[in-house]
């Protein structure tokens, strides 16, 4: 039996593992998310979702340009960046350039029985103790990745496309109680990395502010 979307959104956020490292050098500091998630479907329609312009579309955003390795792509609204590395249909890289900052996303596909798990790595190095990171800690990237996810998991299960008013869907009961929880599930691994606890919370009340569209404090 197919399940409705609002049983996939309140089931979705323990359908997904994720994971935070931090190392720090000198003054620099190196983070990776990694957030993952099983689903029913094939590597092969998992990988066209994942690359596909009129896929990509319909769960994740409008994504133009030379989807290629070497080739350079412009996520609307968001990102760009170069495809440099590409083995259809298990993994490829990209570089993450937004707001003048330069990031790695890595994905990677696995068959799992009769299903199929997505594997995304986004690699960050900065600034030790910047300024943004303290505020908002990893949930500012990984809700946001959380989303993604959210989004190909109703896509897959449903043909369900994105909502055409993200921030009206932000709005809805359930958007808020996803955002929420998966927030508080960046919070945990955060301290999992050796964040302190009081520190970690209190980033993701402001990451969740920000989501929720509230006033992030300070």
């Amino acid at each position: 039996m197919t399940e409705e979307p609002e049983q996939i959104i309140a089931a979705q956020p323990d359908e997904v593992r994720r994971e935070l490292t931090v190392e720090h050098d000198g003054n620099r500091q190196h983070t990776v998310q990694t957030i993952s998630q099983s689903y029913p479907t094939t590597v092969d329609d998992l990988w066209e979702a994942c690359t596909r312009p009129d896929r990509l579309a319909r769960w994740f955003a409008p994504v133009s340009g030379d989807l290629r390795l070497g080739g350079r792509y412009q996520v609307e609204g968001n990102a760009s960046g170069e495809v440099v590395a590409c083995e259809p249909p298990r993994s490829f890289t990209v570089t993450w350039e937004f707001a003048g900052d330069s990031s790695q996303v890595a994905v990677r596909l696995a068959p799992e029985g009769d299903r199929a798990r997505l594997t995304l790595e986004h690699g960050h190095t900065g600034d030790a103790g910047s300024e943004f990171w303290i505020r908002f800690g990893p949930g500012a990237t990984g809700v946001g990745w959380d989303l993604a996810l959210l989004g190909l998991s109703l896509h897959v299960a449903t043909g369900q496309d994105r909502p055409e008013d993200p921030d009206a869907f932000a709005r809805t009961a359930p958007a808020q109680r996803f955002l929420r929880v998966v927030s508080g599930r960046w919070a945990e691994a955060s301290v999992r990395a050796g964040t302190p606890t009081e520190d970690a919370t209190a980033a993701a009340d402001r990451t969740t502010a920000f989501y929720l569209g509230e006033n992030a404090g300070s």
